[in-house]
């Protein structure tokens, strides 16, 4: 993860921040359209879990600046994921449908670019939660 990616990653965060109602709800619609095996891992609605989806990413991409921060809270929710029955195999499922929503919501401003680095960041946030101790 490059200090480029992470400047596009955050440049572009804010582009769809003021959105984060519509993009998390979508990011939900599609995650379950495409995986609906995780559906059940989930409760409460669409508008909370988007909500909570939005705020977490946020405070992920406010935090790419320091790791030395972020890297134990990104852990203490892999911990609490797995409590939760999330898998690994879910993660690619999540990129997968982050991805997506990023190409709708930023349009043509998603860039080949801005692909490669939320690839590269989420990458590098996931392996951190997938690989948390257990709390």
């Amino acid at each position: 993860m490059s200090k480029e990616d992470i400047d596009l990653v955050q440049h572009s965060f804010m582009r769809i921040e003021p959105l984060s109602m519509v993009v998390g709800r979508t990011f939900y619609e599609r995650l379950f359209e495409t995986n609906p095996e995780i559906k059940p891992l989930f409760k409460g609605d669409l508008e909370s879990q988007g909500e909570q989806l939005m705020d977490m990413i946020g405070t992920a991409v406010a935090g790419l600046d320091d790791l030395e921060k972020l890297i134990p809270i990104l852990q203490e929710l892999g911990a609490r994921h797995r409590k939760y029955g999330v898998e690994v195999s879910h993660y690619g499922a999540v990129a997968e449908a982050l991805i997506w929503t990023l190409e709708q919501g930023l349009a043509d401003a998603f860039t080949p670019d801005i692909r490669a680095a939320w690839v590269n960041v989420y990458g590098v946030l996931a392996e951190t939660m997938i690989t948390a101790p257990d709390a």
